[in-house]
C-alpha cells in the first residue's frame, strides 16, 4: 500500500513537472520579430503583419520632443523617433529648433534611456525609437566637441582627417543614445551669396563626394545612421535658399547627384533628407521621379527618406500643389517619402487622415514602414535599446577630442594673402589693434553646440602675445542696430508682461477672433505655419494690444517692419497706415516718450498669401556703433 502511495505521488510529481515545463516553455516562446536568431527580413515581415494602421502611421512620423508633460495616450502607438530636448521656437517658422544645451551628456543619456524604456515596455509592440539630432561638425549638445565648420574641413582636402573627426563625433553621439544624425550637407555651393555655404563642402562635386563619404562611412560603422541632405539642389538662382529649380537631368547627374549617390553606394548612408525647394514644379518631398524612380529604382536605395522639418506641408503653403495637409501627406508617401518630419507632436493631426485613408496604396505604406523597421533591427535597438551611462561621462570628463579638434582647425586654415610678409608678426611690434565684435565672441558657426572651454580671438591673442599692448574696439556691428524689436520688458497688458494677441480667419479683422492669447513681443515670421494651429496658413489678420513704456525720455523712432499690410497706433494716434499687400519694408515715425510713462499701443496686420513677417521696432534700446575713428587716432 505504501509503495502504491509512493508510486502515485511520483506520477503526480512527474506530471506536474511536465506541465510546469510546458507552461514555462510556452511563456518563454519568443515572438518571431523579437528573435535575434532570425533574419531581419523575417523579423520585419512578422512585425509588420502585427501592426495596426495607426501603429504603421506613427513609424512614419518624427518630431522634436520627449516625454515631459506627456498627455494620456500621446504615444500609445509608438513613433519613429524623437529629437530629444529640442522644440520649435514659439510662434516662428518652426523650421529652426531650440536645443537644451545646458543638459549634460549624462542627463541626456538618462532621458533617452527612460524614453526608450517607455516605448519598449509600455507600447503594445515595444518598438524602440530612433533618437536623432544634428551633428554637422559636432553634436549640438552640451559637452560635445565642436570641430571646424564643414566648409573648413573641406579646405583641408584631407579625407583621413575627416574620418577621424567623424568617428569622434559619432562616438560622442552614440554615447548619448542618439542613433541618427541629420548630416552631412552635400549640396553644391554654386553661389557664394547663398547663406548656407558654410554648411557645405564647397562647389566641387568630387571634393564634396570624397569628404562626405569619409564622414558618413565613419558614422555608419559606429552604428549611427547618416542623413545626407538636402535632396536635391536647394540653392537656386542668385544664391536664393530653397528656390525653385529647373535643371536638366544631365546637369543634375553631373553636378548635384554625385555626392548623394556616393554617400549611398560608397559610404553606406541609410537615410536621406529631401529639400524644401521644388524640382520642375513639384516639391522635392513629393517628387516621384526623384524619390522613387531615380533614388529607389535606378540607384536601388534600400534606406528610408525623411522630409526636412515641416517640408511636407510646403506643398500646401508654399508650392500650392496640394489642396490641404492630408493631401500633401498622401502625395508625399505615394511619391516615395517614408518619414514625415514635423516640429510639433500635434501636427500628426494634419497628415494622419490622408495616410490612413483607405484609398492610400497599402503596399507603399508597408514598404515605407518596412524600411524604418529594417533600420531599427540593423541598429540592434530591439536587443540593446539602452546606453551605458559611463561612456559619455568618461568622454566629457576627459574632453577626449580636444587635440583632434585643434589639429583639424590648424589644417583647415588657408592663408590667401600675406602682403609685405605681415605674418608672422615681428617681435619689434609693441601694439596690436584688434577690431570687431567677432574677436570677443567665440563663434562656432551654424548648427553648433555650445562648445567646450571656448577661446575667443582676443583672448587667444592676449595669451600668446605677452609683452604686447593689446587694444580692442568693437567697431562696426555685424548687423545694423539702428532699430531693434521692442523688448518684452517694455510691453504689458493688464499689468502683466507681454501683449494680447487676437487672430482672425479673415484679412479685415472682422468678427470675433478665432484665437486670443498672450505673446511676449511682436517679432514673428511664419513660413510653413500660421500664428496658431486653429488659423489657416493664409488669409488671416492679427491685432496686438497693450501698453508700451520707454526707459528714456526723448524723441525716438518707433515703427513696423514686415510684408503685407500693417498699421501702428501709439497713444491712440495712427502713426503708420500701410493697409495694402506689399513686399518687405520698414516704416518708422518719431514719437516723444517720457521715461517710465505707459502709452496705449496697437499693432494690426494682415496676410493674404505666402510668407508672413511682422516686427514692432524702435531705436530706444538700439546699440550705437563703436567710435572706431577715435580709437584709431589714439593707437
Amino acid at each position: 500500500m505504501r509503495n502504491l502511495r509512493q508510486t502515485g505521488f511520483c506520477a503526480i510529481y512527474t506530471l506536474a513537472c511536465v506541465l510546469l515545463t510546458c507552461v514555462t516553455a510556452a511563456a518563454q516562446k519568443v515572438l518571431p520579430y523579437k528573435d535575434s536568431t532570425l533574419s531581419i527580413d523575417v523579423r520585419v515581415k512578422d512585425l509588420l503583419s502585427r501592426m495596426t494602421p495607426e501603429e504603421k502611421f506613427w513609424q512614419l512620423f518624427m518630431v522634436p520632443g520627449d516625454l515631459d508633460n506627456m498627455k494620456p495616450g500621446q504615444y500609445q502607438h509608438g513613433i519613429f523617433g524623437l529629437q530629444v530636448s529640442a522644440s520649435g521656437k514659439g510662434d516662428e517658422t518652426q523650421q529652426i529648433l531650440s536645443y537644451n544645451t545646458e543638459e549634460s551628456g549624462l542627463m541626456l543619456v538618462r532621458k533617452i534611456n527612460n524614453i526608450q524604456k517607455y516605448f519598449v515596455e509600455k507600447t503594445r509592440l515595444g518598438i524602440p525609437i530612433i533618437a536623432f539630432d544634428e551633428s554637422l561638425h559636432g553634436l549640438v549638445r552640451e559637452g560635445a566637441t565642436s570641430f571646424p565648420q564643414a566648409i573648413a574641413l573641406a579646405a583641408t582636402f584631407d579625407t583621413t582627417l575627416m574620418r577621424k573627426v567623424a568617428t569622434a563625433i559619432a562616438l560622442e553621439t552614440r554615447a548619448r543614445g542618439i542613433r541618427q544624425v541629420l548630416s552631412p550637407v552635400v549640396n553644391i555651393a554654386s553661389d557664394v551669396r547663398w547663406g548656407r555655404v558654410e554648411e557645405t563642402y564647397g562647389e566641387d562635386p568630387f571634393l564634396t563626394s570624397a569628404m562626405a563619404v569619409a564622414f558618413v562611412r565613419s558614422f555608419e560603422k559606429m552604428g549611427v545612421i547618416t542623413t545626407p541632405k538636402h535632396f536635391v539642389a536647394n540653392v537656386g538662382d542668385g544664391g536664393r535658399d530653397s528656390y525653385p529649380i529647373h535643371f536638366s537631368e544631365r546637369f543634375l547627374e553631373e553636378v548635384h547627384f554625385p555626392p548623394f549617390r556616393a554617400c549611398f553606394e560608397h559610404g553606406g548612408s541609410r537615410s536621406v533628407m529631401t529639400s524644401y525647394n521644388s524640382l520642375d514644379g513639384t516639391p522635392s518631398s513629393l517628387q516621384e521621379w526623384l524619390l522613387t524612380k531615380k533614388l529607389k529604382g535606378e540607384w536601388n536605395f534600400k534606406g528610408f527618406v525623411i522630409s526636412d522639418a515641416n517640408a511636407t506641408g510646403g506643398a500646401v503653403v508654399l508650392h500650392r500643389t496640394a489642396a490641404d495637409y492630408p493631401e500633401s501627406g498622401k502625395h508625399a508617401i505615394s511619391g516615395g517619402m517614408d518619414v514625415i518630419f514635423q516640429t510639433d507632436y500635434d501636427h500628426y493631426k494634419l497628415f494622419a487622415p490622408g495616410i490612413l485613408d483607405k484609398g492610400m496604396d497599402q503596399a507603399r505604406i508597408d514598404d515605407a514602414v518596412s524600411r524604418v523597421l529594417r533600420a531599427k533591427f540593423e541598429l540592434g535597438l530591439f536587443e540593446k535599446p539602452y546606453v551605458d551611462e559611463n561612456v559619455v561621462v568618461a568622454l566629457e570628463k576627459q574632453n577626449a577630442h580636444k587635440v583632434l579638434a585643434k589639429e583639424a582647425a590648424l589644417k583647415s586654415i588657408v592663408l590667401l594673402k600675406n602682403a609685405n610678409k605681415t605674418l608672422p608678426l615681428k617681435k619689434d611690434i609693441k601694439t596690436i589693434a584688434v577690431i570687431g565684435e567677432d574677436a570677443v565672441e567665440a563663434r562656432l558657426g551654424g548648427y553648433s553646440g555650445p562648445g567646450n572651454k571656448k577661446v575667443s580671438i582676443l583672448d587667444g591673442i592676449k595669451e600668446r602675445a605677452t609683452g604686447f599692448n593689446i587694444l580692442y574696439a568693437e567697431g562696426c556691428k555685424r548687423l545694423s542696430r539702428d532699430v531693434v524689436p521692442v523688448e518684452p520688458e517694455f510691453l504689458s497688458f493688464n499689468n502683466t508682461p507681454g501683449l494680447q494677441a487676437e487672430y482672425f480667419d479673415n484679412i479685415e479683422l472682422k468678427g470675433m477672433p478665432v484665437v486670443v492669447k498672450r505673446v511676449s513681443q511682436v517679432d514673428f515670421m511664419w513660413t510653413l505655419s500660421s500664428p496658431d494651429p486653429l488659423i489657416v496658413d493664409d488669409f488671416y489678420s492679427a491685432r496686438w494690444t497693450g501698453k508700451i513704456k520707454s526707459p528714456k525720455t526723448g524723441t525716438f523712432k518707433i515703427g513696423l517692419e514686415g510684408n503685407d499690410g500693417f498699421r501702428l497706433y501709439v497713444d491712440n494716434k495712427l502713426l503708420i497706415d500701410n493697409w495694402t499687400k506689399r513686399s518687405y519694408s520698414s516704416e518708422l515715425r518719431d514719437f516723444y516718450f517720457e521715461k517710465e510713462k505707459s502709452y496705449d499701443i496697437r499693432v494690426e496686420f494682415f496676410e493674404p498669401v505666402g510668407n508672413a513677417r511682422i516686427r514692432l521696432v524702435w531705436d530706444v534700446t538700439a546699440d550705437s556703433d563703436g567710435k572706431i575713428l577715435f580709437f584709431l587716432q589714439n593707437l
